[in-house]
């Protein structure tokens, strides 16, 4: 067995910051398709063509409608009949940090829930919902995103709503959700709702029974540490059963799952992730009241619109896609097939490096960044901080008060001026690069935070030598 065991291979595109050229999705959407992804799950945020009421949630560089269009005809599917078969994911920090929907917070000074009880909530909803779904009729599933709700219950009008009705947070989660997920049943017949199940696992059977959301959703489990605990995951697929869901997703990740500013995807730690999920997928037998309808590869770009952006770009997918190793492990032949499709000739997992150019949309910006994570540093370093002429003859000291003797300096000078003048063409030729790849903002916010803070001590100096 293997992920090709689940009806639907989705591969999460996250786009709150750093979102990829409807261009780049048309080079990388027929690899994906090629590697074994017969589907797409789109989490918008300020990337979609909003309008009216909504236009100021998007971001300046938000995709047009005919860019919209172009990317949902591109997705990679498996056959004309599941080509509705396309997620598309919604959250609410990118519509609570603007003041206009302050009053919506659940907790005022923090933007990252909404308060369920506030009147304006639903019908917002209700509008961002519609103005998503009506762009995407053909698709199968929408997926409501749900999860992490942090401070719920926390709100003067949520306390008040306990106090009077004795629930608890949890009943008052699945009200918000019943409300949301009665809408789209009424409104979109047929179109299924997934929803992240982080909420779900503290909230009992009964109650999850009783709010009847069960009839048109499904749990989506995510996981994403190398050692997953199968035995806590199965007990949560049992209850999910007994809850009434007839149908169960997955959820692995590719790439942004390790901390809030991880500069350089480790293969290795999602490797084994992904080989975790499969030893729960081949224990699916156990549960045959409920059906895995499919798995999704997340794929986070940060972690919140708060954070730095995670690796702007990884080797596709390496080496974690279709078809996955065998439980014996990551056999030669799965190795080969992959290195093949990508133009690599070696993966070195622990060290999460690839031998070889690569034949893969963005291979280039891939050995560009990984020049830039492995040297910079380290040669800006040995130069200002190691080099024994720099210390002895033009140190901070000497900079500060602006005194050396112009014989030594000359000598010492040429090496930092070839230094920054190669370092300057190797970024300028990234930047044109990347701007292929990406928008002007997620090019800029890059370079600020993985180059600049050792190119600017670069420059600084060469100021100082001038």
């Amino acid at each position: 067995k293997d992920f090709s065991t689940a009806e639907m291979r989705l591969v999460h595109l996250d786009l709150k910051g750093a979102a990829p050229k409807v261009s780049y999705l048309e080079q990388v959407f027929p690899l994906l398709s090629k590697l074994g992804a017969n589907g797409i799950l789109v989490e918008y945020e300020d990337m979609f063509p909003f309008k009216g009421e909504l236009e100021i949630l998007k971001s300046p560089y938000a995709y047009s409608r005919g860019e919209a269009r172009l990317a949902i005809r591109l997705a990679p599917v498996a056959s004309q009949k599941q080509a509705g078969s396309r997620c598309r994911q919604g959250r609410c920090r990118f519509i609570l940090k603007h003041d206009k929907y302050q009053h919506l917070r659940e907790v005022e000074r923090f933007p990252n829930s909404l308060n369920p009880h506030a009147p304006d909530t639903l019908p917002l909803l209700k509008s961002l919902l519609s103005q998503v779904i009506d762009k995407h009729r053909h698709a199968s599933w929408i997926h409501i995103g749900a999860d992490e709700i942090v401070h719920l219950g926390e709100g003067l009008d949520s306390k008040t709503w306990l106090s009077r009705s004795g629930g608890d947070v949890g009943k008052m989660y699945l009200n918000h959700i019943q409300e949301v997920v009665n809408f789209i049943a009424s409104q979109y017949q047929g179109l299924q709702v997934l929803l992240w199940d982080d909420m779900l696992r503290k909230i009992s059977v009964g109650a999850i029974r009783e709010s009847g959301i069960a009839k048109q959703a499904a749990p989506v489990l995510w996981f994403y540490a190398p050692d997953l605990d199968t035995e806590q995951i199965e007990t949560l697929v049992s209850k999910y059963a007994e809850s009434g869901f007839r149908t169960v997703w997955f959820a692995s990740a590719f790439k942004g799952t390790t901390g809030p500013a991880q500069a350089w995807t480790p293969l290795s730690y999602h490797l084994k992730n992904h080989l975790s999920w499969l030893k729960v997928m081949q224990a699916m037998s156990k549960h045959p009241a409920v059906r895995l309808q499919g798995i999704a590869l997340t794929g986070w770009q940060r972690l919140s619109p708060w954070a730095s952006a995670c690796p702007v770009l990884s080797p596709p997918l390496v080496p974690v896609l279709w078809p996955p190793p065998p439980p014996g492990g990551f056999t030669e032949a799965t190795k080969k097939k992959i290195l093949d499709t990508l133009g690599f000739r070696n993966i070195h997992l622990e060290e999460s490096t690839c031998e070889g150019n690569g034949a893969f949309p963005g291979s280039e910006i891939y050995r560009m960044v990984e020049q830039i994570n492995g040297q910079l540093k380290e040669s800006v370093g040995k130069v200002l901080d190691e080099e024994s002429a720099i210390k002895g003859w033009f140190s901070q000291y000497h900079r500060k008060h602006r005194f050396g003797n112009p014989r030594n300096l000359e000598t010492l000078g040429s090496k930092v001026l070839n230094l920054q003048a190669g370092r300057n063409q190797a970024f300028w030729a990234l930047a044109s690069r990347l701007l292929g790849l990406s928008f002007p903002d997620t090019v800029e916010e890059w370079m600020e935070e993985n180059v600049n803070p050792y190119m600017d001590r670069l420059r600084k100096f060469v100021r100082d030598y001038k």
